[in-house]
């Protein structure tokens, strides 16, 4: 069996954006009825348009939301680590899973079963008007990433990249590997080294052994457009 924390996870529910509205009974409660599991690293929790589990909250380690092309490349969506809420969408409609959930390194998650998503919204209808303002912001965001994608080239993604891991530190946690960067960005491992020498040419990063260390910030912003 893990090592949980079933208080912790009482914290990470009360601060996901829709859940905010209920009080400490209600989250004590949704908390009650979760069930923890492990998972290792490079497993797969959920597949694209599996039946949906319900919600799934990260207690410990890292996970990366993705979605194959026909080709079988990896696009990863999401970076995500302790106290991140994953599968909501699914959680919310009741709908298929979106994409695909797999474990970066040894994980610990929670999942919140369907059943009981399904009361709460019944319970409390702010819920679902809290969770549509969530994924409002989700949308737009995801907005963001694609004009990313298409109309900035790769040094300028994996700038603004690095400025986004300076603030989070899920961005650089274990497993954060420059194959990760790489499928986050739509690129290859092999150009995410060239354009990293580049930016460190340019004076704007060091490398220190495995870490990258941004020594101008101002400088990686004029790289990254903003």
């Amino acid at each position: 069996m893990p090592v949980t924390d079933r208080t912790l996870l009482q914290q990470y529910l009360a601060q996901i954006h829709y859940c905010r509205v209920l009080d400490s009974d209600a989250i004590q409660t949704i908390a009650a009825e979760a069930i923890a599991h492990t998972y290792s690293p490079d497993q797969l929790i959920f597949s694209e348009g599996d039946e949906s589990r319900g919600l799934w909250i990260i207690e410990d380690g890292n996970v990366k939301i993705s979605k194959l092309n026909p080709e079988g490349t990896e696009y990863i969506l999401h970076l995500l680590g302790p106290g991140s809420s994953f599968n909501d969408i699914a959680a919310l409609d009741g709908g298929p899973t979106p994409a695909n959930a797999i474990a970066i390194n040894t994980v610990i998650v929670w999942s919140i079963p369907a059943r009981v998503m399904s009361r709460i919204l019944e319970q409390y209808p702010k819920v679902m008007r809290a969770a549509l303002n969530m994924l409002t912001g989700r949308v737009r965001a995801l907005t963001r990433q694609i004009e990313d994608l298409t109309l900035y080239p790769v040094i300028v993604r994996l700038a603004r990249f690095l400025l986004a891991q300076a603030e989070n530190p899920v961005l650089s946690g274990p497993g954060i590997t420059r194959a990760a960067i790489a499928a986050h960005l739509a690129t290859t491992p092999e150009t995410i080294s060239r354009m990293l020498v580049r930016i460190q040419e340019a004076g704007a990063i060091r490398f220190d052994r495995h870490r990258i260390v941004i020594v101008d910030e101002k400088l990686l912003r004029l790289v990254a457009s903003l």
